[in-house]
């Protein structure tokens, strides 16, 4: 019986190594540019690569590094994080409806810690009950890949000359475009609420009454401004009215 049980559970892990697999590939990549960022920001290699086993987030870290290389406060780094990563808590209510029964409350803890947005949608689109074996084997090669991608990247931003790692920084840049220009040009308010956040930001940047306002505060403010006036213009259920 023991024996079933085990063998069952290794299935699991191991399928969910397998659908997991792609993920790491790409975390590795985005993950690359992070560490240039850490790099350019005066952060040890070991301390990138702990930071993103810590938090697993690209908006989250990208945010958050900015805040540190500005000398930002402590409250604003969390309440920056707060804001940004606020998704990963509807994402893990959402993905809590799908567990199966076995699954225990730190066996919860241990699933939402690396609960990504990657992560999260290769586990709804499994018809069969998540697992926490499945699970496991599912964020370990990502959580490794943005991991090792963030000290490769490090390691690399300290050792290349600074005109590359420079052009190497656009990246992280030119990933965040390619995220939300493609959403942005089929849904409408996801549009006008980046148009909104960018405006916002300029307000921020060039406007001298705000000149005192840190750079992790401008993007806590433009974020909660630009989502709220997004609410009130396109409530949910618009599009499909």
């Amino acid at each position: 019986m023991k024996k079933r049980i085990y063998s069952q559970k290794k299935a699991e892990y191991e399928k969910g190594l397998k659908d997991g697999a792609p993920i790491a590939v790409g975390y590795l990549s985005v993950s690359f540019s992070v560490g240039i960022l850490v790099a350019a920001s005066g952060m040890t290699v070991f301390q990138g690569a702990l930071m993103s086993l810590c938090n697993v987030t690209s908006a989250g870290q990208f945010a958050g590094i900015q805040v540190i290389a500005a000398g930002g406060a402590i409250l604003e780094l969390i309440l920056t994080q707060l804001v940004i990563n606020l998704r990963y808590g509807l994402m893990s209510l959402s993905l809590s409806q799908r567990l199966s029964e076995t699954v225990t409350l730190w066996q919860r803890f241990v699933i939402a810690f690396a609960n990504t947005d990657e992560i999260f949608a290769v586990a709804m689109s499994r018809a069969e009950s998540l697992t926490f074996p499945y699970l496991l084997g599912l964020e370990s090669l990502p959580v490794f890949g943005w991991t090792f991608g963030t000290a490769l990247g490090a390691v690399a931003g300290q050792l290349l000359p600074a005109s590359v790692s420079n052009a190497l920084n656009v990246a992280l840049y030119g990933m965040f475009i390619a995220v939300v220009v493609p959403v942005a040009k089929k849904v409408r308010p996801v549009l006008w609420v980046v148009i909104l956040a960018a405006l916002f930001r300029c307000v921020l940047e060039y406007v001298p009454l705000f000149s005192g306002i840190s750079a992790g505060m401008a993007i806590i403010i433009c974020t909660v401004a630009a989502a709220g006036v997004g609410a009130l213009l396109f409530p949910a259920g618009m599009e499909e009215a």
